[in-house]
């Protein structure tokens, strides 16, 4: 009786463990989906790198239509050049990084692209965090940069690995395109606030002088004109007085 029974216990044991296991592998099949990057002989401070991007598809109801890609510090949207990738698409520079995408691939197709970098930062690594938006609208978020926990808003982002730099790699200078946002144009050239605002004090105490110099004209008029009349009253006067 009792080996009938702990056969039994072994059995629902076993079921249950296996039902566990099949739940499991079931809810880890959508999370295996990732984008990733890969680059031979990626290094810090290196240039001219290719970087070759796959982003697999989560969706069994419409086709990857467009990859967002969040840069890292030390890289900036003109330092990218589209190299290749699906047909039909281009690249895009957005405020934080670039875009890649045009007509949606296949439903059930994966994406790979990949695309080139002026110099990459002097770092250990970089992420590349990237929205996948879908033909329906539906975006996948691959922007963590370590394991989310529960409640996390996003899948872990495309981490590169660098080497460490070669002896003598140096930083280079900004993008060319790169151009500071007070250069004045031609055709309205800046004065400096400083230069502004000391003409602006220069203008009034100018006007205030002007005033001043006015008033002191005027005064001297009007005296001029009371000694003037005044003398002729007297001289009237005393003759008047005199004749009498």
């Amino acid at each position: 009786m009792t080996g009938r029974r702990f056969t039994r216990r072994l059995s629902a044991v076993t079921a249950v463990t296996a039902v566990t296991l099949a739940v499991s592998f079931a809810l880890a099949v959508p999370a295996s989906a990732h984008v990733e990057v890969e680059s031979k002989g990626a290094g810090a401070l290196a240039e001219n790198v290719t970087l070759d991007f796959s982003a697999e598809t989560e969706s069994d109801k419409a086709g990857i239509a467009k990859l967002e890609v969040v840069l890292p510090k030390g890289i900036e949207p003109a330092d990218i050049t589209y190299k290749d990738g699906p047909e039909g698409w281009k690249l895009a520079v957005t405020e934080r990084g670039y875009s890649v995408g045009g007509p949606a691939v296949a439903v059930g197709e994966d994406v790979a692209y990949a695309v080139t970098v002026r110099q990459l930062p002097d770092a250990d690594s970089v992420a590349f965090k990237t929205l996948q938006t879908y033909s329906d609208g539906r975006v996948d978020r691959w922007i963590e940069l370590e394991e989310p926990a529960g409640g996390g808003h996003g899948n872990l982002a495309p981490i590169l690995e660098l080497a460490p730099a070669e002896p003598g790699a140096k930083p280079l200078s900004p993008s060319p395109s790169a151009e500071p946002a007070t250069t004045p144009t031609p055709s309205a050239p800046a004065e400096p606030a400083d230069t502004a605002t000391d003409s602006a004090e220069t203008g009034a105490a100018d006007t205030e002088d002007e005033d001043t110099n006015t008033l002191a004209i005027v005064a001297v008029v009007v005296l001029v004109v009371a000694g003037v009349g005044g003398a002729a009253w007297w001289f009237r006067r005393r003759s008047g007085t005199g004749t009498s």
